[in-house]
């Protein structure tokens, strides 16, 4: 089964002529709990496992337009060339969906994201365009077959098309059409998040063949679909006593296991670099004084915190470059 085919699934017989001008549509970023690590299908982003996120105020703002000549991509401002990474990423995702090869589409999207943070905007992008073209042709989409197609254009995706607690369910079709995200109602007010940005530098290998290597060539990566079932089983339970502890134990773990499955590919992909060493360090010996602070950590060397709201004084103190940054449950 291909991309192609499963779109068609997706929004074939709906109309395939813009119903609107122009229509413009928000998606948040999302901040994996429980993550997404290895694929069993690559052309449709289906994963090995489970996964579990969380939005945060933060994300991407896109506007649909039909064109006259040629697809147009502009981000944050600026127009892309059409030979950038970007353009032909978001034209292969636009080939599923034209109406006839003739038609051209206008893109236009802009990231609130903090500047540099560390934060793949792929996700909120690729959900805020899905939500923006389910507008222009008036789809009238489901949230679940909007998380599947979002996942056609990047695997968590699926986890931004809603606000809140999400949980991405891998699926047993070839198809992909049971691999969408879930909105998991969860009350938290005291949850709060921050990003520790160390290194902004470009990956020397990206997440896609990381994932690739990872599942090719790691001895402990047989394991991994276990963690994650363990992991995602602690992390609902936390959540329904809001059991911080837990909450906390339970995300790190997850993203410690995640790396140790990297380094020990090969060759290794180590994402860390000795700052992110030294933010761990911290975080440990914080923990072990008596804050309750916990780490989780994507295919990178920045760190993102969590904690809670009365601690935020505490960590500010701890590290203060932090970017406090707002978390979404609705």
């Amino acid at each position: 089964m291909d991309s192609r085919r499963t779109a068609a699934r997706l929004i074939v017989p709906l109309s395939y002529q813009p119903s609107v001008a122009s229509a413009t549509a928000y998606a948040p970023v999302n901040i994996a709990l429980i993550k997404y690590w290895g694929k069993r299908t690559i052309p449709l982003h289906l994963p090995l496992t489970d996964s579990f996120s969380i939005t945060i105020d933060a994300g991407t703002t896109t506007t649909v337009t039909q064109s006259t000549l040629s697809d147009t991509v502009s981000l944050n401002g600026t127009p892309l060339d059409p030979s950038s990474p970007f353009y032909l990423r978001l034209t292969t995702f636009l080939d599923l969906v034209r109406p006839h090869p003739a038609f051209r589409f206008a893109i236009t999207t802009q990231n609130d994201i903090p500047t540099a943070a560390g934060l793949a905007s792929s996700a909120s992008g690729f959900a805020a365009l899905v939500l923006a073209l389910n507008r222009f042709f008036s789809w009238n989409l489901s949230t679940q077959q909007l998380s599947c197609l979002a996942r056609l254009g990047s695997g968590s995706a699926c986890r931004s098309i809603q606000a809140g607690f999400s949980h991405w369910k891998r699926g047993t079709r070839a198809d992909g059409l049971d691999s969408y995200a879930e909105k998991v109602p969860a009350e938290w007010p005291e949850l709060a998040f921050g990003i520790l940005l160390l290194s902004s530098k470009q990956k020397t290998i990206g997440s896609s063949d990381a994932m690739r290597r990872t599942v090719d060539t790691s001895p402990l990566f047989p394991l991994w679909a276990s963690c994650v079932e363990r992991d995602l089983e602690q992390l609902l339970k936390s959540l329904e006593g809001n059991d911080f502890d837990l909450f906390g134990r339970t995300i790190e773990q997850n993203a410690l296991t995640m790396h140790a499955t990297m380094h020990a590919s090969w060759p290794p992909i180590v994402y860390w670099q000795p700052e992110t060493l030294s933010a761990l360090h911290a975080i440990f010996k914080a923990r072990a004084d008596g804050l309750p602070l916990y780490a989780t950590m994507d295919a990178g060397p920045n760190v993102k915190l969590f904690f809670q709201k009365n601690h935020t004084e505490e960590v500010v103190k701890l590290f203060l470059d932090i970017q406090l940054t707002k978390l979404t449950l609705h």
